[in-house]
Order: structure tokens, then C-alpha cells, then sequence
């Protein structure tokens, strides 16, 4: 009786929270229905022995390390990035998976990966990670709306997709620590377009043990995204604005990590450098979970039958949430074409196109700036894995970026492109999305999103593949507000941004997150500024070194 009357709240309770932001006549948005379960500590996810799992870099000779020691170093010493020596199957059927919530499906995707990690380690990191600082009980929720799944990332303390995977990277980090005895504090360096920055330096403030310091492009990130960052309280925490965009400050970050007698200053002041971007395998192998657990959601809610494959669109800058995607793909989840979708920084687009990388062109500022990126550090990944895992063909292609900004695949890598698709949208493009989505359904999504959105529905059009499509919707738009609104309509231009975000909960019908209510008032922290040649001294300085 007391479940009978369990289910009936919780159900009641979806419907009140999700009919707020229906508009009433003018949406077709479906909520696909959470598993009502939750995550018990007692909940047994079914065992099986999972084979050890070690890492190599994409550059090296072939030496292996644990995941442990690959989280905490980030960055390979010959500056490639780590990847599994093979990506491990699901250990369960696709049955099995609808069946569990978020974090038991963390917990069955990442122990396969992390295979160094106790289970009570494991456990421990995910239970931490997937709690209350998610607005959603069912943590990644799925909308349906039109004739396409939106998986919402962005449900996090910062309202964007890294939250996903930064929310348990500290609980990694601390724990690969202790495995590996290390004394030193971790200094977390890390370079962002926008939301990894916010999302680092919330996931590890105050965390023991550990410093982190952010470099973000300086007038290259929305006035919410700043904002966030610079207001950010933490004794651990630095966040410096870089003279430049953020291909300087990624490549200055990767330069402080390849810098020997720089880390050899810092080891003797009681430091050591680890990454919070994308190329940590910590950072990755959380990624892969959302795609599972969608998979598994469409298949509970009976809006695909078992085996039936989709396709996946990710708007994409760094490559590594789509690089999950297909690690997911690898792992046994039925996705057929993982769709690449790009802004006008269609570096990405044109190298599927013509197995050309080419990074020689103009850098444009978008409305999606997570996006504006010309150097998408996790497709080295992916260049190693079509190169045969050659790791002299993989340094050789890198060393070519690096002197002349340019490669080229063989004819033999672009066959191994096959699972992947590029598109690209254009401001204009990105207005309209946002703005006929919302006319016709109501349903309001940032500007990444339509990106994404935009692709998906033209890669449609262009081929008439009718499968079902999941997109990636990495950012709310609370985090665009003067972009979303003024897409929606160009009045609201006349607006300053807290009366928009205000006039955003009215539209959206999504209340404002705590997010964007923490940073009305808040003090401003942060003021340091350099520029893009100055990182590194700008580092010693905040250690004291």
C-alpha cells in the first residue's frame, strides 16, 4: 500500500513540475517518463569480473598506466592524450539497462572503464557526484519535441552539460590520489570556452588537497558565463581572462603541461599539474554514461524496440562529448550515424568532408561560444584510433597541426570516418531554430542546441534517413538569454540581461536556476588578466612559485 501510494505522488508530482512549462495549445513536448526506483545504497546492480581496462597515450611507445594514474596525470608526459588500449563491452543487455536509474547505470557503464576503482570507490564518487545539485531527480531528462529526443545536460550547479562529468571528476581525482599515494596537491589548469571553466571550478572549490586555475578568452564568453566564473567563491580557486581566443589559451595550457623544467619547480614546491578539459579520461568516461541511460530511457519508454538504431547529433567544439558518444557506439549502444554539427567555425564540418584538418582560416566570435574553436583537442582520439592505434602516425599528424596548422588524412583513416557525419549551422540559422521551434511548440533551447538542432534536422532533409534522432542539448538557455530572447524576438534587444532572464522564466515556463539567481549580486572575485604569452609566468605567480 505505502508504494501504491508512493508511485501515485511522484507521478502527481512530475505532472505538476512538467505542466508549468507546457504552453498550453501551442506544444507537442513529451517528458519521457524517469523510472519512478530510486538509486538505494542497497540496490545491487548485477556483477560481472570486468577485465582490467589500462590507458596508452595516443603519442607514446606503447607503456600503459592505470585509469587512476591517467586521471591524475591529464596529460601524457610526450603531450598525446590517454585512451583505453580497447574500449570494454556493456557488461548487461539493453533490457537489463531500463531497468536502472542514472546512477546504477553510471555505475555498470564506468566500472568497465575505471578498472583500478573499487566498487565501493566507484559507488562512493557517483553517489557524491548525481545528488541534489541536480534540479532533476532523473539527472539527464529526455523531451520529446517535434520528431526529435532532446537529452537536457545542462540540469547541473552550472547549467551546462560539463557539470555531467565535472561533478564527480574531484571524486576521481582525490580518490586516483590516495590509490597512488601522492603527496602533492594537485593543481587543476585548465583552459575554457565558456562552461568547462564554471563547472571546474565549482566541482573542486575548497576540495583538500587541490588549487585550480582557469584561463578563459577575455570578451570570448557570454556576460552570464563570465560572470559565473569571476564571481566564484573558493580559497583553491584563480580564474584569469587571456588577451587572445581560446585556441591560445588551450595551447598555452598544453604548453605549461609539456614544460619539464616547470613541473620540475613546481614538484619541489609540493605541486603537480592535472586537467580538467576534456582530454582527461575522467572527464570522457562520464560522458559515455548519458548516452547509455538515453538509449535505455527511449527503449523503457517504448519510443524504440530493442536494437533499433538512432542516431546521435552533438553541436560540437572540443569533440570530446560526440568522442563519447561513439565510445558509447563501441560499447554496444545501436547508434548509427553520430552527427558532427558545427557553427561557423566549421573546421570539424570541413575536415569530414574532405579528410583535411585545417586550422589556417578566420576565428569568429558566435552566439555559441562553447563552440568557437579551431583546434578540437579530442579528435586526436579519434585520429589515432583510424590510424590503426599508430602512435608515430598519430605524433606525425599532431606535429604537423602544431607547425603548420594543417594535415591530411590517408584515404585509408577517412574509410574509418564512416560512423560520423558533419553539418554546420550560421547565426542566421541558429535565430531561426530557436525561434520556429519555439512558435510552433513552445519548447525554448539555448543556442548550442539549435546548432545541433538546426544539423539534425537538415541532415534529415539531405538523406531521408528516418531514424529516430537523440540531440545532445548541452546548455540552458538562461546561460544565451539575450541571444534566446532576441531570436524569440527582436524587442527584447532593449532589454539589460537580468530583466531578460526574467522575462525568459515568463516564455520558457523553466524556472530560473539557482545558477543564474547565485551571480545577481554577487561580488566579483577575480580581476587578473594577461596575455596569451604571459600563462605561465602568470601561473608561477598564483603558486608562489
Amino acid at each position: 500500500m505505502h508504494s501504491h501510494f508512493l508511485y501515485i505522488f511522484v507521478v502527481f508530482s512530475y505532472f505538476i513540475h512538467y505542466n508549468k512549462r507546457k504552453r498550453t495549445g501551442k506544444t507537442n513536448l513529451k517528458r519521457i517518463r524517469p523510472g519512478v526506483r530510486e538509486a538505494l545504497p542497497g540496490v545491487k546492480v548485477k556483477e560481472r569480473k570486468s577485465m582490467e581496462v589500462l590507458y596508452k597515450s595516443t603519442r607514446g611507445n606503447g607503456e600503459t598506466v592505470t585509469a587512476s594514474q591517467a586521471i591524475l596525470k591529464g596529460l601524457s608526459d610526450d603531450g598525446g592524450l590517454f585512451v583505453p588500449v580497447s574500449i570494454p563491452k556493456l557488461p548487461v543487455s539493453l533490457g537489463e539497462l531500463k531497468e536502472m536509474t542514472y546512477q546504477e547505470i553510471a555505475y555498470t557503464v564506468m566500472k568497465e572503464f575505471l578498472t583500478d576503482f573499487t566498487e565501493e570507490e566507484l559507488k562512493s564518487c557517483i553517489a557524491k557526484a548525481y545528488d541534489s545539485k541536480f534540479d532533476t531527480e532523473e539527472i539527464a531528462p529526455l523531451a520529446k519535441v517535434e520528431d526529435a529526443y532532446y537529452l537536457e545536460l545542462f540540469h547541473g550547479a552550472t547549467i551546462a552539460f560539463k557539470d555531467m562529468a565535472l561533478s564527480i571528476l574531484p571524486h576521481l581525482m582525490i580518490t586516483s590520489a590516495r590509490k597512488n599515494q601522492v603527496k602533492n596537491d594537485i593543481v587543476i589548469l585548465t583552459a575554457t570556452s565558456g562552461d568547462t571553466g564554471k563547472a571546474a571550478l565549482a566541482g573542486f572549490a575548497d576540495v583538500p588537497g587541490t588549487k585550480i586555475i582557469v584561463f578563459y578568452p577575455k570578451g570570448g564568453v557570454s556576460h552570464v558565463q563570465e560572470l559565473q566564473m569571476v564571481t566564484q567563491k573558493g580559497e583553491n580557486t584563480s580564474v584569469v581572462a587571456i588577451h587572445g581566443n581560446f585556441d591560445n589559451a588551450q595551447s598555452g595550457v598544453k604548453a605549461i603541461f609539456e614544460d619539464k623544467e616547470l613541473a620540475a619547480e613546481l614538484d619541489a614546491k609540493g605541486y603537480q599539474f592535472s586537467s580538467a578539459n576534456s582530454i582527461n579520461i575522467g572527464r570522457l568516461v562520464p560522458q559515455v554514461v548519458y548516452y547509455v541511460y538515453a538509449y535505455a530511457k527511449l527503449l523503457e519508454n517504448e519510443e524504440i524496440q530493442a536494437g533499433e538504431e538512432i542516431n546521435v547529433t552533438v553541436p560540437t567544439g572540443n569533440f570530446g562529448n560526440i568522442l563519447a558518444a561513439y565510445y558509447a557506439k563501441q560499447m554496444g549502444v545501436p547508434i548509427a550515424k553520430l552527427i558532427c554539427a558545427s557553427n561557423d567555425n566549421k573546421v570539424l564540418f570541413d575536415f569530414f568532408q574532405t579528410g583535411v584538418y585545417d586550422r589556417n582560416r578566420e576565428f569568429i566570435l558566435t552566439s555559441s561560444p562553447s563552440m568557437d574553436i579551431l583546434i578540437s583537442s579530442n579528435l586526436e582520439r579519434l585520429i589515432y584510433t583510424i590510424a590503426g592505434q599508430d602512435a608515430q602516425k598519430d605524433a606525425e599528424l599532431m606535429t604537423q597541426l602544431k607547425e603548420k596548422g594543417v594535415y591530411e588524412i590517408t584515404a585509408e583513416m577517412k574509410e574509418g570516418l564512416k560512423d560520423f557525419v558533419g553539418g554546420f549551422a550560421t547565426e542566421e540559422e541558429v535565430k531561426e531554430t530557436i525561434h520556429d521551434t519555439y512558435q510552433k511548440t513552445g519548447y525554448v533551447m539555448d543556442t548550442h542546441t539549435a546548432v545541433a538542432a538546426h544539423v539534425c534536422a537538415q541532415y534529415r532533409k539531405d538523406t531521408q534517413d528516418e531514424k529516430k534522432c537523440l540531440v545532445a542539448s548541452t546548455a540552458s538557455p538562461y546561460k544565451f538569454v539575450r541571444n534566446v530572447m532576441t531570436a524569440i524576438d527582436p524587442k527584447y534587444d532593449e532589454m539589460e540581461d537580468f530583466a531578460l532572464i526574467d522575462e525568459l522564466e515568463k516564455v520558457s515556463g523553466f524556472p530560473i536556476p539557482n545558477a543564474i539567481k547565485e551571480i545577481r549580486d554577487a561580488e566579483v572575485r577575480h580581476t587578473t588578466e594577461c596575455d596569451a604569452d604571459q600563462m605561465k609566468e602568470t601561473v608561477k605567480n598564483i603558486l608562489g612559485v
